[in-house]
């Protein structure tokens, strides 16, 4: 179909999503971008986020994912997703629990290698929050 593009969401277990939409709104490593059909090829890294996949004008479909990476081409889009979740299934109080541990473990840290990897569990859970609270477009 020329007015949709054909998107695929893989994690390391299984093909979560696979559908021709309108359009797939990409939180990259850069800034958020939008593929459409006939989107030039692209290979992006993604930060973590929420994927909006969207019908018409309205999202039919948010999904958080804790990075990864996006790859269009002429066949569509690809996301390969280190680990993704419907964001209507995200437990509120366990996400903020994650968020208050993960505070307590960059503070707790006492290497920088400690400090690293605690600042990135810290960046995940902050972004799952966020993605609780954020509207669709």
């Amino acid at each position: 179909m020329a007015d949709q593009v054909h998107f695929e969401l893989v994690s390391p277990e299984r093909l979560l999503f696979s559908a021709n939409v309108a359009e797939i709104v990409i939180p990259g490593a850069e800034g958020d971008f939008a593929v459409l059909p006939g989107h030039s090829n692209l290979i992006s890294t993604i930060r973590p986020g929420v994927i909006h996949i969207l019908e018409g004008a309205s999202v039919s479909d948010r999904i958080f994912v804790e990075g990864g990476f996006a790859e269009v081409n002429d066949k569509g889009c690809t996301v390969l997703a280190e680990r993704a979740q419907k964001v209507s299934e995200i437990d509120r109080a366990a996400a903020e629990q994650a968020l208050n541990d993960a505070r307590e473990d960059v503070a707790d840290a006492k290497t920088d290698v400690e400090r690293a990897v605690a600042a990135n569990v810290l960046t995940i859970a902050e972004a799952r929050v966020h993605a609780l609270g954020q509207s669709a477009y």
